[in-house]
């Protein structure tokens, strides 16, 4: 039986680089196209409409994670089997859509990362600021060790779910914020998914969303602070919601 594959854009302020995103997604590949606007001030959601593109929108801005949550949600009310989160500016390559598709749709993987990570040098070199490559690789390595993965980006924002993973995860627990990411690839791995990644090259540029770096730092801690949740909770210590099932 084919697979409904639905893309979810978690988007904000992404006037200048949605139709951009959307036209480099590969024709016969996508059933449908989630937009959620979390209450942009420019006209994104005209745009999207304008596209074809089935678009929510926020009454306020309640963040990232929270962002994610009406995306997911809405998929699977949908019916979607596979659903990919694509950043609706223009940051990542969406011509990998196929690609992508391919190692959920053999089983192979539950998760799939776009990793951004290949060498230092093209990393750099595609526009990623110093601090921000440090910070991840510095995470990264962390989270791999405490969570035995091999994951090579950890804080990708180019990611595909199969239905299981999102009818598992008790992603409603999670942070309305960034660290939203981390908690899910943290629940990821406590309930037993496969995480798998394929290379993807980036864009940075001023119009793609990026944290600065005071928040890249109480992200950083807010992940780590996840990773104790997870062995307190592993190690029966204590429990938290967002390690509850469903």
């Amino acid at each position: 039986m084919q697979k409904k594959v639905v893309v979810v854009m978690p988007a904000y302020n992404a006037a200048e680089t949605l139709e951009k995103t959307y036209r480099d997604i590969p024709p016969g590949y996508v059933d449908e196209i989630i937009l959620v606007d979390d209450n942009s001030t420019d006209n994104t959601v005209e745009i999207s409409r304008s596209l074809g593109i089935h678009t929510i929108v926020h009454g306020q801005n309640k963040g990232y994670g929270a962002n994610q949550k009406t995306c997911y949600t809405e998929a699977l009310r949908k019916g979607a089997d596979i659903v990919i989160m694509i950043h609706p500016d223009y940051q990542y390559d969406s011509r990998l859509v196929p690609y992508i598709l391919g190692f959920l749709e053999l089983g192979i993987c539950d998760v799939i990362l776009g990793s951004r990570i290949r060498t230092r040098k093209e990393t750099i070199d595609c526009g990623m600021p110093a601090y921000k490559y440090i910070f991840n690789r510095m995470l990264t390595i962390t989270e791999n060790f405490a969570l035995g993965q091999n994951v090579s980006d950890f804080h990708t924002g180019y990611r595909a779910y199969t239905r299981t993973v999102l009818e598992t995860i008790p992603f409603m627990n999670n942070s309305d914020n960034f660290v939203f990411d981390t908690e899910f690839l943290v629940q990821t791995v406590f309930f037993g998914f496969r995480i798998g990644c394929v290379p993807v090259p980036v864009r940075y540029f001023s119009e793609a969303s990026s944290i600065n770096f005071t928040n890249s730092a109480v992200y950083g801690t807010q992940t780590l602070a996840t990773l104790v949740k997870f062995f307190l909770q592993k190690a029966g210590i204590k429990k938290f919601s967002i390690f509850k099932e469903k």
